[in-house]
């Protein structure tokens, strides 16, 4: 039997994953009964802390959010994970491999992953992204982790969904000009140096905290970490990084500066949204 939304919403909040894989497909469909299912959550955002992680692609951005999702757990807190994967450009279709990525948090009530193509989307995530944040954090998900697809230099739309930005990089990653080219350093808030068991690690480190140097001055420094995700090294004090980047803008009103600019994207967004949608639907009327 076909469950109403007012029903979804319920289930979904009682952690159940077909009923919010439900939500979420109908805002990234852009069904008729999307308007209102983010109407009636709407209320209830506002209280999940948005983390994006990004960087180029084989940077192990996977297998970081993976270990997050476990730091997290084991504080017992819960949380939910949006993967953005790439889409073809011809059929359309998405392997979506983070969500395969992640299976060990299969059947973990306390977890929420899914997986979104990108859908020909420039910027990193899916057009719908940021609907299904807002979907998470109205079913009460205290931490929403965004992974975005690796496409690199166009990878900067995740700033203006994600509260705390990481930016994931590997040794070698390649001199200041590439770095400022994509723009990383004017997103991130913080870097992490991964697979700090290779070559050139101290190197990659000096590289990004010279050219934060030259960046002038911030109320926030991103602080510069490594870490080794296949063994879990440096996690703890990426998550102490996130936590200190956030009082920084409680104490500054940031936050609710970041907050407020993003819903007034998001506003910009739909009215564009419906404008299009309404343009499409007369330029096909045959009457017109």
């Amino acid at each position: 039997m076909t469950r109403t939304t007012d029903e979804l919403i319920q289930a979904a909040q009682q952690r159940d994953p077909r009923a919010v894989a439900r939500l979420i497909s109908l805002v990234e469909d852009r069904h008729a009964s999307a308007a209102a299912v983010l109407a009636s959550l709407f209320p209830r955002t506002g209280s999940a802390y948005v983390i994006g992680l990004t960087g180029a692609p084989g940077s192990g951005k996977s297998t970081l959010t993976d270990l997050l999702i476990r730091h997290v757990r084991s504080l017992g807190e819960e949380v939910g994970v949006l993967a953005v994967d790439p889409s073809s450009p011809f059929t359309g279709g998405a392997i979506l491999g983070d969500r395969i990525r992640m299976q060990d948090h299969v059947g973990d009530p306390g977890v929420y992953i899914r997986s979104m193509g990108s859908r020909g989307h420039l910027g990193g995530v899916a057009e719908a992204t940021p609907k299904a944040i807002m979907i998470l954090d109205a079913i009460g998900f205290p931490f929403v982790f965004v992974e975005t697809v690796g496409m690199g230099q166009a990878e900067v739309e995740i700033v203006e969904s994600a509260d705390t930005t990481i930016v994931v990089v590997n040794p070698g990653w390649g001199d200041s000009v590439q770095a400022n080219k994509a723009g990383l350093l004017e997103i991130g808030d913080v870097f992490i140096v991964n697979k700090a068991d290779r070559d050139g690690v101290a190197e990659a480190v000096r590289d990004l905290e010279q050219m934060l140097d030259l960046g002038g001055h911030r109320d926030w420094r991103p602080p510069v970490l490594t870490t080794i995700a296949t063994t879990g090294e440096g996690i703890g004090a990426v998550w102490e990084a996130i936590f200190e980047h956030r009082a920084c803008l409680q104490s500054t009103g940031r936050l609710e500066q970041i907050r407020s600019a993003r819903l007034r994207q998001e506003l910009r967004r739909a009215v564009v949204g419906e404008l299009l949608g309404r343009a499409e639907g007369t330029a096909e009327d045959d009457r017109v």
